[in-house]
């Protein structure tokens, strides 16, 4: 299997307090992979690793086979690693247009911003590469109008668009209606129909269940078990997920 992100034996400490305990982790070409676990479970840390703003005390970091060494937050975005926070950092009084292309605007051969081309490709990019169907969701729309799962899914639209080979959803569902929630998790599905790979991390089993191909669930900054979603149902999911919080581990 062709692996976009490998980690090997992670291990990460905050003074007294182990975060991750030789934590091995990977991510498949084209995988959606739910990462979860209780609160301190080491989520936030090992994601922290992977986008640089963390080094590891000890273990190795593969990006399309390619050691990483000392990485950085902005090399890690400049190998594809982009992050969707729960926070959804967008301007809600600016339009969609320009939240697409905010930092990275296109320009004309002349240097000027080229408009006509941002807002037309944020329809190309809003209606057929995601398939948003609002009417609401135009170029010139404001950003602040729209849903919260319509606001998530413009900020995927952005990572794709800028070549985003790996894309961390971090708690992406926390705040949105259930409406809301089901329109994002059929754009994490168009992750994978873009050809690319994500971490989906979220204290919501059942959000992560019916959108990963694998789930990796960690315990105390070790990794208590891993299982393929087609082999798993839900409420087996749940209840071994159930018995590691009370003991530690699976069996």
């Amino acid at each position: 299997m062709d692996y976009i992100l490998e980690m090997r034996n992670i291990s990460k400490r905050f003074g007294e307090v182990n975060a991750l305990r030789q934590v091995n982790f990977a991510v498949a070409c084209n995988e959606v992979v739910g990462l979860v676990g209780d609160n301190g479970a080491g989520k936030s840390t090992l994601i922290k690793i992977v986008t640089g703003y963390h080094t590891p005390d000890s273990g190795e970091v593969y990006f399309n086979g390619q050691k990483l060494e000392g990485l950085s937050v902005a090399e890690a975005r400049q190998l594809g690693i982009e992050t969707v926070y729960q926070e959804r950092a967008l301007a809600n009084l600016q339009t969609l247009w320009r939240n697409i292309f905010m930092g990275r605007e296109l320009t004309t051969h002349l240097g000027f911003l080229d408009v006509n081309g941002m807002k037309q490709e944020t329809e190309k990019l809003m209606i057929g590469s995601m398939g948003f169907t609002s009417a609401a969701v135009a170029p010139d729309a404001v950003v602040g109008t729209f849903s919260g799962g319509e606001k998530q899914g413009v900020s995927i639209v952005r990572a794709l668009y800028f070549n985003a080979e790996l894309i961390i959803l971090d708690e992406p569902t926390m705040g949105l209606s259930l409406s809301e929630t089901r329109k994002f998790l059929e754009f994490v599905q168009g992750i994978k129909k873009a050809g690319k790979s994500s971490i989906f991390i979220d204290h919501n089993v059942f959000h992560v269940y019916s959108v990963a191909d694998r789930i990796v669930v960690l315990d105390r900054g070790a990794v208590a078990g891993e299982f393929l979603t087609k082999d798993i149902t839900l409420d087996e999911l749940m209840e071994k997920m159930y018995r590691v919080a009370q003991t530690g581990s699976l069996d």
